[in-house]
Formats: C-alpha cells, structure tokens, sequence
C-alpha cells in the first residue's frame, strides 16, 4: 500500500501520537510505504481565502468557481498543491483524529474544505450521460480510506443504543459526504474508546486492534453505500421507495429494533403520601408510534444491504 496518514492532534506525546507511531512503524516493517500529513506540526492554515486561488480580492468569491479554474490552471496556494500531490500519490488514506463535539478538530476540516476542491476531488460529469460522477464514482474512485478516531466515551455509549449514537451516524458527514463522495471505498472505521482513561493493557489492545486492521485493510469488505448512478436513485437524487427502510424492519447487523412493548404495562404504584408528586413516566414503556428515536435513517438509507 502507498498510505498518507492525515492526523489532527496538538500534542505528539498524546495516545493520538503514540497510535499514529505504532501505526506507521507497522506500515514499514510489512514493506508498505507512507506519507504523514501531521496538520498541527505544519501548522496548517484551515481557512479557506482568495489567495488560496489566486483570486483578485476585490472580486465576490464564488468558491468552487476559483477553485476549479485555479485548478486547471495549476495557480492553487502551494500547500494546497502539496497536499493534492500526496493524495495523489496514494492509494490509501488513513484519517486520524479524536473526536471532539461529535466532530473532527476544526484544522482537520480546514484541510478538506482547501485540499478537496472542484477538478480535484469533484466536479466530474460522465462523459456519456452528463451525470455528475459522486458518490461511488468520483475523481478519487480507487482509493480507500480508514478513519481512526479516539473518543473519551466507553464504547457501548458510541453504539446503536448508546446516548452519544451511533459511531457510523456521527461519521457520515465524513465517511459518506465527503470520502465515498469522491469515490473512495470506506473500510468500517475503528474506534478506541476510554481515551481519557487509558491503561498499558488498553493501549496494548488498541495497537493490536490497530495493526491487524491496517495489515487486513487491502481485503476488508468496505461500508456498502449506495452509488448515485446505478439506479437506486430517481433523477431528484431520492432513494427509491422500494428501498427506504421500514423503521422496524431488519435491516441485517445494522439494525438494531427497539423491543416490542408489553401488552400489559406496569402500572405506578399509588403515592405514599397523598401530596406526592404523580410519578415518572418519562421511563416506562411506552406504544409504538411508528417514530421511535432510535430509528437510524440518516445512514441505513443509503447503505445497500440487499443479501
């Protein structure tokens, strides 16, 4: 493989840094070859500007405009320039960071917001239809990428039922909107969760997690989201309605149904006193309405699970 590590942590002495080290020591000692884009050791400017473009400031800013003919004609800022030739160069894009606010670091945005521009990363048309090539059928179609992210959270409460949802739910803007957007195939992403709490046997087991991951990266079954252009989508860019889900419908491992409600609900016991506040529903079962909160759309409706 022919890796660019693209990592967003400030302190190099973090669990961040000592992943991305054993990660990248891994890559060596199995013959593989890597590039390192550390966005906080370059200091890399996240701000998207004219001068990105070589764009006359006095002139409105249409930013994918200035982009692509930026682009084209090859007057993008050189750090731009610089870090399109590494993606270029490589097959396979590793994503590190850990999450902050459900997200990734501002700096780490910054990077795609100036790296990924139109010409670059989208704004292809199928020379025979005139569709616009995204979601599956990019410019970067080829490539994969393998987000690695760290989260202070226990993993159950990054899961399908846990309070800060579901780990795929809180990447898709990354994993389905801006990586399979562009064509790249996305390996399921892996998760250390308890960062703040780390203990040597933990960060043993998350090396491991990590090593085995990388070196079985070239034969791990992408995330199967849905193309744009092979038929699943009307000319609106709606999924069919033969595909959408059903909220409480199996939808294979991804689904996880809530449980169906008893047919005889407990009933609260009377108030011991008789100026006693009425007692909490809030956690009893209640009948299905058909809208249950942990009903995932966002995600299962765009990926193929047809056996």
């Amino acid at each position: 493989m022919k890796v660019l590590w693209l990592f967003a942590h400030p302190d190099p002495r973090s669990l961040n840094g000592a992943l991305k080290t054993a990660g990248l020591h891994t890559l060596e000692a199995h013959g593989h070859q890597h590039r390192v884009s550390d966005l906080y050791a370059m200091k890399w400017n996240p701000l998207v500007d004219a001068a990105d473009y070589d764009h006359d400031p006095t002139d409105r800013l249409l930013v994918g405009d200035a982009s692509e003919r930026a682009y084209s004609a090859g007057r993008l800022s050189p750090d731009i320039a610089a870090e399109q030739r590494k993606l270029a160069w490589a097959d396979t894009l590793v994503v590190q960071f850990p999450l902050w606010w459900y997200g990734m670091p501002a700096i780490l945005k910054g990077w795609f917001d100036r790296v990924f521009v139109k010409g670059f990363a989208f704004g292809h048309t199928d020379p025979t239809t005139g569709r616009p090539q995204r979601y599956g059928d990019g410019p970067l179609t080829g490539k994969r990428a393998l987000v690695v992210v760290t989260a202070g959270a226990r993993a159950a409460t990054l899961g399908p039922r846990g309070v800060n949802g579901d780990l795929n739910d809180l990447l898709f803007p990354l994993q389905h909107g801006t990586l399979w957007y562009t064509g790249m195939s996305v390996a399921p992403p892996l998760l250390i969760p308890g960062a703040d709490r780390t203990t040597p046997d933990a960060y043993a087991a998350a090396t491991a997690r990590l090593r085995h991951r990388l070196l079985t990266l070239p034969t791990t079954d992408p995330l199967p989201f849905r193309h744009q252009n092979t038929g699943d989508y009307d000319d609106d860019l709606l999924l069919h309605p033969h595909l959408t889900p059903h909220p409480h419908r199996p939808l294979g491992p991804l689904h996880h149904p809530t449980p169906t409600p008893s047919p005889h609900p407990t009933r609260p016991s009377p108030p011991k006193f008789p100026h006693a506040p009425p007692p909490d529903r809030r956690h009893q079962q209640q009948p299905d309405t058909g809208k249950s909160p942990l009903c995932r759309t966002q995600l299962t409706h765009h990926l193929n699970l047809t056996p």
